[in-house]
Protein backbone atom coordinates (compact mmCIF):
# COMPACT_ATOMS: atom_id res chain seq x y z
CA UNK A 1 0.00 0.00 0.00
CA UNK A 2 1.43 3.59 -0.89
CA UNK A 3 1.17 6.42 1.75
CA UNK A 4 1.02 9.64 0.87
CA UNK A 5 2.96 11.60 3.89
CA UNK A 6 4.84 8.21 5.25
CA UNK A 7 7.73 9.78 3.76
CA UNK A 8 7.44 13.36 5.20
CA UNK A 9 6.68 12.07 8.84
CA UNK A 10 9.75 9.58 8.37
CA UNK A 11 12.35 12.07 6.96
CA UNK A 12 11.15 14.47 9.97
CA UNK A 13 11.24 11.97 12.58
CA UNK A 14 14.67 11.14 11.83
CA UNK A 15 15.84 15.17 11.44
CA UNK A 16 14.33 15.49 15.62
CA UNK A 17 16.26 12.29 16.46
CA UNK A 18 19.53 13.92 14.88
CA UNK A 19 19.39 17.61 15.68
CA UNK A 20 18.34 16.46 19.18
CA UNK A 21 20.99 14.03 19.70
CA UNK A 22 23.80 16.92 18.24
CA UNK A 23 22.24 19.39 21.02
CA UNK A 24 22.14 17.32 23.71
CA UNK A 25 26.10 16.59 23.72
CA UNK A 26 26.83 19.87 23.11
CA UNK A 27 25.07 22.06 26.16
CA UNK A 28 23.31 21.69 29.42
CA UNK A 29 21.05 24.35 30.48
CA UNK A 30 19.27 25.68 33.53
CA UNK A 31 16.03 27.53 33.00
CA UNK A 32 15.24 28.70 36.66
CA UNK A 33 13.91 26.90 39.55
CA UNK A 34 10.69 24.98 40.02
CA UNK A 35 10.61 25.21 43.93
CA UNK A 36 13.47 23.44 45.07
CA UNK A 37 14.23 21.68 41.82
CA UNK A 38 16.40 23.11 39.35
CA UNK A 39 15.15 22.95 35.79
CA UNK A 40 18.71 21.61 33.86
CA UNK A 41 18.28 19.96 30.61
CA UNK A 42 20.51 18.77 28.10
CA UNK A 43 20.06 21.34 24.98
CA UNK A 44 18.13 18.10 22.84
CA UNK A 45 15.17 17.98 25.09
CA UNK A 46 13.85 20.86 23.59
CA UNK A 47 12.98 19.01 20.75
CA UNK A 48 13.30 15.65 21.09
CA UNK A 49 9.93 15.52 22.54
CA UNK A 50 8.42 15.74 19.38
CA UNK A 51 10.00 12.60 17.89
CA UNK A 52 7.28 10.85 20.52
CA UNK A 53 4.31 12.94 18.53
CA UNK A 54 5.89 11.24 15.27
CA UNK A 55 5.87 7.92 16.79
CA UNK A 56 2.18 8.07 18.19
CA UNK A 57 1.17 9.39 15.04
CA UNK A 58 2.87 6.56 13.17
CA UNK A 59 1.48 3.43 15.15
CA UNK A 60 -1.89 5.34 15.86
CA UNK A 61 -2.40 5.79 12.01
CA UNK A 62 -0.12 3.51 10.18
CA UNK A 63 -0.04 0.71 12.99
CA UNK A 64 2.60 -0.51 14.71
CA UNK A 65 4.81 -2.43 11.84
CA UNK A 66 5.12 0.88 9.94
CA UNK A 67 6.38 2.85 13.28
CA UNK A 68 8.91 -0.29 13.75
CA UNK A 69 10.48 0.27 10.73
CA UNK A 70 10.56 3.76 10.88
CA UNK A 71 12.46 3.59 14.32
CA UNK A 72 14.88 1.14 12.81
CA UNK A 73 15.71 3.12 10.36
CA UNK A 74 15.68 6.33 12.91
CA UNK A 75 18.00 4.11 15.35
CA UNK A 76 20.33 3.38 11.89
CA UNK A 77 20.60 6.90 10.92
CA UNK A 78 21.45 8.18 14.72
CA UNK A 79 24.35 5.21 14.93
CA UNK A 80 25.65 6.06 11.55
CA UNK A 81 26.47 9.85 12.46
CA UNK A 82 27.05 9.39 16.10
CA UNK A 83 29.80 6.75 15.32
CA UNK A 84 30.99 9.59 12.03
CA UNK A 85 31.30 12.00 14.87
CA UNK A 86 33.28 10.00 17.43
CA UNK A 87 35.34 8.79 14.03
CA UNK A 88 35.95 12.37 12.96
CA UNK A 89 37.00 13.59 16.52
CA UNK A 90 39.61 10.32 16.82
CA UNK A 91 41.46 11.46 13.60
CA UNK A 92 44.14 14.17 13.91
CA UNK A 93 43.38 17.76 12.23
CA UNK A 94 45.14 19.18 9.70
CA UNK A 95 47.86 21.95 11.72
CA UNK A 96 46.53 24.74 9.57
CA UNK A 97 42.79 24.01 10.58
CA UNK A 98 43.84 23.06 14.48
CA UNK A 99 45.06 26.57 14.44
CA UNK A 100 42.17 28.74 13.09
CA UNK A 101 41.39 31.85 14.90
CA UNK A 102 44.08 31.23 17.59
CA UNK A 103 45.72 34.31 16.35
CA UNK A 104 49.41 33.58 16.97
CA UNK A 105 48.37 32.32 20.69
CA UNK A 106 50.38 28.93 21.22
CA UNK A 107 47.95 28.20 23.95
CA UNK A 108 45.24 27.91 21.22
CA UNK A 109 46.74 26.37 19.19
CA UNK A 110 44.44 23.98 19.02
CA UNK A 111 41.28 26.06 18.62
CA UNK A 112 39.98 24.39 15.73
CA UNK A 113 39.47 20.81 17.80
CA UNK A 114 38.18 22.77 20.71
CA UNK A 115 35.68 24.12 18.79
CA UNK A 116 34.99 21.14 16.60
CA UNK A 117 34.70 19.33 20.55
CA UNK A 118 32.38 21.96 21.97
CA UNK A 119 29.62 21.80 18.93
CA UNK A 120 29.97 17.87 18.35
CA UNK A 121 31.04 17.01 22.03
CA UNK A 122 29.43 13.30 21.49
CA UNK A 123 31.30 10.45 23.58
CA UNK A 124 31.35 7.08 23.35
CA UNK A 125 28.56 7.12 26.71
CA UNK A 126 26.30 9.82 25.13
CA UNK A 127 26.16 7.97 21.79
CA UNK A 128 25.34 4.27 23.63
CA UNK A 129 23.28 5.97 25.79
CA UNK A 130 21.28 7.69 23.12
CA UNK A 131 21.08 4.57 20.82
CA UNK A 132 19.81 2.60 23.85
CA UNK A 133 17.43 5.32 25.31
CA UNK A 134 15.69 6.06 21.85
CA UNK A 135 15.39 2.03 21.23
CA UNK A 136 14.32 1.20 24.29
CA UNK A 137 11.61 4.23 24.97
CA UNK A 138 10.37 4.28 21.40
CA UNK A 139 9.12 0.48 21.29
CA UNK A 140 7.85 0.57 24.39
CA UNK A 141 5.83 3.95 23.63
CA UNK A 142 4.57 2.43 20.14
CA UNK A 143 3.57 -1.07 21.98
CA UNK A 144 2.03 0.35 24.51
CA UNK A 145 0.01 2.66 22.13
CA UNK A 146 -0.96 0.36 19.90
CA UNK A 147 -2.35 -2.30 22.83
CA UNK A 148 -4.27 0.45 24.45
CA UNK A 149 -5.61 1.01 20.81
CA UNK A 150 -6.98 -2.32 21.00
CA UNK A 151 -7.92 -2.23 23.87
CA UNK A 152 -10.25 1.03 23.99
CA UNK A 153 -11.27 0.37 20.32
CA UNK A 154 -9.85 3.13 19.25
CA UNK A 155 -11.29 5.79 21.94
CA UNK A 156 -9.46 7.82 24.45
CA UNK A 157 -6.76 8.71 21.85
CA UNK A 158 -5.46 11.74 24.65
CA UNK A 159 -5.25 9.11 27.29
CA UNK A 160 -3.37 6.36 25.08
CA UNK A 161 -1.05 8.90 23.77
CA UNK A 162 -0.23 10.13 27.19
CA UNK A 163 -0.10 6.89 28.97
CA UNK A 164 2.02 5.87 26.38
CA UNK A 165 4.49 8.59 26.12
CA UNK A 166 4.39 8.42 30.26
CA UNK A 167 6.17 5.23 29.97
CA UNK A 168 8.44 5.26 26.99
CA UNK A 169 9.89 9.09 28.04
CA UNK A 170 10.62 7.59 31.64
CA UNK A 171 12.30 4.67 30.07
CA UNK A 172 14.45 7.02 27.67
CA UNK A 173 15.45 9.38 30.07
CA UNK A 174 16.30 7.25 32.83
CA UNK A 175 18.49 5.14 30.26
CA UNK A 176 20.01 8.48 28.70
CA UNK A 177 21.30 9.65 31.91
CA UNK A 178 22.66 6.81 33.69
CA UNK A 179 24.83 5.89 30.47
CA UNK A 180 25.54 9.16 29.36
CA UNK A 181 26.11 10.60 33.28
CA UNK A 182 26.47 8.67 35.89
CA UNK A 183 29.56 9.20 37.46
CA UNK A 184 30.19 12.46 35.63
CA UNK A 185 27.69 14.99 36.73
CA UNK A 186 27.41 15.21 40.68
CA UNK A 187 24.18 13.08 41.89
CA UNK A 188 22.22 16.13 42.51
CA UNK A 189 22.99 17.48 39.18
CA UNK A 190 22.22 14.07 37.66
CA UNK A 191 19.26 13.81 39.63
CA UNK A 192 17.98 17.76 38.49
CA UNK A 193 18.23 16.45 35.20
CA UNK A 194 16.28 13.11 35.06
CA UNK A 195 13.14 14.44 36.63
CA UNK A 196 13.43 17.89 34.54
CA UNK A 197 13.60 16.23 31.65
CA UNK A 198 10.90 13.83 32.06
CA UNK A 199 8.34 16.57 33.20
CA UNK A 200 9.55 18.66 30.38
CA UNK A 201 8.86 16.09 27.82
CA UNK A 202 5.59 14.66 29.31
CA UNK A 203 4.84 18.10 29.69
CA UNK A 204 4.84 18.81 26.29
CA UNK A 205 3.74 16.22 24.73
CA UNK A 206 0.47 16.89 26.95
CA UNK A 207 0.37 20.47 25.77
CA UNK A 208 0.89 19.61 21.93
CA UNK A 209 -2.43 17.06 22.53
CA UNK A 210 -5.02 19.43 20.91
CA UNK A 211 -2.10 18.96 17.57
CA UNK A 212 -1.48 15.54 18.00
CA UNK A 213 -4.97 15.01 16.94
CA UNK A 214 -5.15 17.38 14.48
CA UNK A 215 -2.44 15.14 12.89
CA UNK A 216 -3.78 11.41 13.25
CA UNK A 217 -7.29 12.99 12.00
CA UNK A 218 -6.23 14.39 9.04
CA UNK A 219 -3.14 11.89 8.17
CA UNK A 220 -6.80 8.99 8.55
CA UNK A 221 -8.41 11.04 6.45
CA UNK A 222 -6.01 11.45 3.88
CA UNK A 223 -4.26 8.05 3.54
CA UNK A 224 -7.55 6.59 4.65
CA UNK A 225 -6.18 3.88 6.88
CA UNK A 226 -6.97 3.49 10.59
CA UNK A 227 -4.87 0.14 11.63
CA UNK A 228 -5.93 -1.67 14.60
CA UNK A 229 -2.97 -4.00 15.50
CA UNK A 230 -4.56 -7.15 16.64
CA UNK A 231 -2.82 -9.71 14.87
CA UNK A 232 0.10 -8.25 14.67
CA UNK A 233 3.41 -9.43 16.27
CA UNK A 234 5.44 -7.01 18.72
CA UNK A 235 8.82 -8.80 17.98
CA UNK A 236 11.04 -5.32 17.59
CA UNK A 237 13.49 -7.19 15.85
CA UNK A 238 11.44 -8.30 13.09
CA UNK A 239 10.10 -6.19 9.81
CA UNK A 240 6.88 -6.88 8.26
CA UNK A 241 5.38 -4.27 5.89
CA UNK A 242 2.69 -2.11 6.57
CA UNK A 243 -1.08 -3.63 6.83
CA UNK A 244 -3.68 -2.51 5.23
Amino acid sequence: MKFRYLDFILGAFVSVLLISNIASAAKIVTLGQLGPLALTFDAGTLIFPLSYIFSDALTEVYGYSVSRRVTWIGFICLALVSVTILLVRALPGDPAWLATNALGDPAAADFGAQAFDKIFGLTWRIVLGSLAAFWCGSFLNDFVLARLKVRTQGRWLWMRTIGSTLLGEGVDTLVFALIAFWGVLPTETLIALIVSNYLFKCGVEIALTPLTYLVVNGLKRAEHVDVYDRDTDFNPFILTGPQG
